[in-house]
């Protein structure tokens, strides 16, 4: 059985590949938070240099609309993988899967709902 530590940093490499696969770039930074049934993924530094230039050449509404359309479009067609690859690691089924993206910070947030809060070891204090 694995720590929660542990289960975050599973969901974070796993997310990772993801991006990369899924997006064109991977994040600079990602973290993960299992909190009771929730498991929060905030990635930074998301946007490729195609989407930033986007955002900043449209006008800012229509820039803005595009980019979320577009990256909630492909998080629903790897929902799927994704899903499986929590459910996975945590060994609880996913109800549900929430998105959104900053165009201006290119912070990116993930959330996953569970059944019920995954089983974890607690971590030894040294």
């Amino acid at each position: 059985m694995k720590t929660q530590d542990e289960i975050e940093a599973a969901i974070c490499e796993g997310v990772r590949p993801f991006e990369q696969e899924y997006m064109g770039r991977g994040p600079k930074d990602i973290h993960t938070h299992l909190i009771g049934d929730l498991l929060v993924v905030r990635l930074h530094g998301v946007l490729t240099a195609a989407e930033q230039q986007l955002v900043k050449t449209l006008p800012a509404e229509k820039g803005r609309g595009l980019l979320k359309q577009v990256r909630t479009q492909l998080m629903e067609t790897a929902r799927p993988a994704l899903e499986a690859m929590v459910q996975d690691i945590t060994g609880v089924k996913v109800v549900s899967l929430h998105h959104d993206i900053s165009t201006t910070t290119g912070e990116e947030v993930v959330l996953f709902t569970l059944t019920e809060p995954p089983a974890f070891r607690e971590a030894k204090r040294g």
